[in-house]
């Protein structure tokens, strides 16, 4: 391959390489839209299990095993549409399975819509130490421990909720790496914070009825995770106008859509991740879908930068939060080459340019 032996995320041509020689085995023929500028989507399969709990196999155990523990409630068929109950677990086989060379690892992350509509979503391998992350030289079947924590969605066989990027050797830049970039290549718009990665501050400030967020609507109807524009945002969202104190108090266990002060650029070469910061300053979740593609808020005549879309959950606590509040860090990856076709550019890209956007699925 073109990129052996260099360190960093794989682009697409690589990986549509991995599934020709079959280090990726797919259930069927992959989508057009399946391949990312620096992923692949992975899809449902067929087998699915409601479970008792999370959690993770063994050392000693598969998936498979774990399941035979006295965890499995009962199996489901996604050969016809099936109900992901709120407030429940469930594990299910994917259409894809893995047969990777030693020096290559993988790592997940929810789609950016399915983190929208607060589906929790962790990849599992056999006898891996870690959520969403694939040891180097992985080989056999994966899974996705889906927890839908406050819509019920309904899915199928090849319905697509969380992405796989591989990735060979050291490839986060460092602090010192990142200011450089910056340097070069505005990654922000304004001053960079950069300290373990590229602070990231909530925008919550706008003008007279302005929307600066959502919250979610309990008890709304289903919400079919393939369906494009079929839901009223209204049914499942209520808007929050920006505060006339600069400050919003996140109830516990609710679900909030927020945005990112900061418009965000990822150059060509490169790719991200929106890593949690010190629990220390804040006891709330940020992220669910936090990768961002080579190509994000970039273009070759001007860098104006798309805002991050943050997935907001307090925990046991009401918690204070207010106009740029640092939420977030972004963690940088190196390519291990520059993708043909970067995020937006001849892609279906539905977050382009965006500012607070809710999933894909409402209009």
């Amino acid at each position: 391959m073109k990129e052996s032996g260099r360190a960093g995320v794989f682009p697409a041509e690589a990986i549509s390489r991995f599934v020709e020689e079959g280090a990726i085995a797919l259930a069927a023929p992959a989508r057009p839209a399946q391949l990312q500028p620096a992923s692949i989507d992975l899809t449902l399969g067929r087998k699915a299990w409601r479970v008792r709990a999370s959690f993770l196999p063994s050392p000693a155990r598969t998936v498979t095993e774990r399941l035979e523990d006295g965890l499995l409630m009962h199996a489901l068929d996604l050969d016809n549409d099936v109900v992901f109950e709120r407030g429940c677990v469930y594990v299910v086989e994917l259409g894809e399975r893995l047969r990777l060379p030693p020096d290559v690892s993988g790592a997940a992350n929810p789609k950016s819509s399915t983190g929208r509509i607060d589906v929790f979503v962790r990849l599992v391998a056999d006898r891996a130490g870690a959520f969403d992350e694939i040891p180097p030289g992985y080989r056999g079947p994966l899974y996705a421990e889906i927890s839908p924590r406050t819509f019920s969605i309904v899915a199928r066989a090849g319905s697509s909720l969380n992405q796989l990027r591989l990735k060979r050797g050291a490839c986060r830049l460092s602090d010192a790496e990142l200011e450089k970039l910056h340097a070069e290549t505005p990654l922000i718009d304004g001053g960079a914070d950069i300290d373990g990665g590229l602070g990231l501050r909530v925008r919550l400030a706008g003008g007279k009825d302005e929307i600066v967020g959502w919250r979610a609507r309990r008890h709304a109807a289903l919400i079919d995770v393939d369906e494009v524009g079929a839901c009223a945002a209204e049914d499942y969202f209520e808007p929050i106008v920006a505060p006339r104190s600069g400050f919003v108090i996140l109830d516990p266990d609710e679900f909030y859509i927020l945005a990112s002060r900061e418009a965000l650029v990822i150059p060509p070469d490169y790719a991200a991740e929106m890593t949690p910061i010190n629990p220390g300053l804040g006891e709330f979740r940020v992220h669910y879908a936090g990768f961002f593609d080579p190509g994000f808020g970039w273009s070759e005549k001007a860098s104006a930068g798309s805002r991050a879309v943050l997935e907001v959950r307090s925990h046991d606590a009401p918690f204070v939060l207010e106009d740029g509040q640092l939420v977030a860090r972004l963690a940088y990856e190196r390519m291990a080459a520059r993708p043909g076709r970067l995020y937006g550019a001849e892609l279906s890209s539905n977050y382009q340019g965006q500012g607070l956007k809710l999933s894909k699925h409402f209009r």
